[in-house]
């Protein structure tokens, strides 16, 4: 055995063994897992499919823009400022259909959310285990449903139970310009119906009803993988069944939530059949959700789609190019902030 001193000589302060030659230490070797061929062929194709994604929005975006420059050349930036629609004189923009397409998204999420939240809060953690398959196929075959079936549903039924609704919130809440109706007094019984009629405020939530769906969806999946451990933990401490969702499962999906919720407005900035069957398109800034008259952009392009011509088709490509963005934005947004949350992670119970 080495004395002590002996040790201390062969080995450095610092633990490196000082009697060998600095070329002639191992080098620690690095941990590495051996792909088979499967595994090799599966990353392929998953990068594979990836770049297929990313080219086709990408071909997608360019086509739009050399469709659109002769449109973006001519109007410059006036294109996003300007609310009329006359290319056949160089006289048009999105600023009015913009507009009504984001109110129209607003009042779909802002009705969506919360029905598509507790839809699958009552599926995933309320609903006897009996009857959740037959929920999810119903909340399923709902997102099946043509958007045109949903924009003849609005137009000739929920439109004029909804006016009732619409006179109420311009009524007490008029006050706020989002519900003031142009020609009308508080209380006015004998106000006429039809200014309530082919509103945002009907458009979105025709279009809420066809989000929620996909939203609950979402939701759902992520509301069924909060961890289980933790669950149990919340309820051994006392805790109710909201309880254990407002401490557990809420903060855990935060980021499906988000997600869920961008999605659902991304695809209602996207809607065009029922938005087009239930509005009154008008080409003026008009930010009040219960008066009759709105726009949107992809109505303005099923539209004028087929008596365009070749600039007008121009300038409907600009729309569309902006409304890509838009949704591309939408969607990016969603994803750093889901990215973000906790949702997925491995249970620390």
């Amino acid at each position: 055995m080495l004395s002590a001193q002996e040790d201390s000589g062969r080995t450095g302060s610092d633990g490196s063994e000082s009697g060998r030659p600095e070329s002639d230490r191992p080098v620690p070797r690095r941990p590495h897992t051996a792909r088979g061929f499967g595994d090799r062929v599966f990353r392929f194709q998953l990068t594979a499919t990836g770049v297929v994604v990313l080219g086709i929005m990408a071909a997608v975006g360019l086509f739009l823009l050399l469709r659109a420059a002769q449109a973006l050349r001519a109007t410059g930036p006036s294109f996003l400022t300007t609310a009329q629609w006359q290319p056949d004189v160089h006289h048009f923009g999105i600023a009015a259909v913009l507009t009504g397409t984001v109110l129209i998204a607003a009042v779909a999420v802002t009705i969506s959310v919360p029905l598509a939240v507790g839809t699958a809060l009552f599926i995933s953690d309320v609903a006897p285990r009996s009857l959740r398959r037959t929920l999810v196929t119903l909340v399923d075959l709902m997102a099946a449903v043509p958007s045109v079936v949903y924009g003849l549903w609005g137009l000739f039924f929920l439109q004029q139970h909804v006016i009732g609704l619409s006179r109420w919130l311009s009524d007490w809440f008029g006050w706020i310009p989002l519900f003031t109706v142009d020609g009308t007094q508080p209380g006015e019984p004998l106000a006429s119906e039809s200014v309530y009629t082919a509103s945002a405020f009907v458009a979105g939530i025709v279009v809420a009803l066809m989000v929620a769906p996909i939203q609950c969806s979402v939701m759902r999946e992520v509301f069924a993988q909060a961890p289980a451990g933790e669950r149990e933990g919340a309820y051994a401490l006392g805790a109710t069944r909201w309880g254990m969702i407002r401490a557990v499962v809420l903060p855990y999906a935060k980021g499906g939530m988000i997600g869920g919720t961008m999605l659902g407005l991304g695809r209602a900035l996207g809607e065009t059949i029922a938005v087009y069957l239930i509005i009154s398109p008008v080409f003026v800034i008009q930010p009040h959700i219960l008066q009759t008259g709105s726009n949107s952009v992809s109505s303005l392009i099923a539209l004028h789609y087929g008596d365009a011509s070749a600039f007008g088709m121009s300038a409907l490509m600009a729309a569309g190019l902006a409304l890509f963005l838009l949704t591309l934005a939408v969607n990016f947004t969603a994803s750093s902030i889901a990215a973000r949350s906790r949702s997925g992670a491995q249970s620390e119970a």
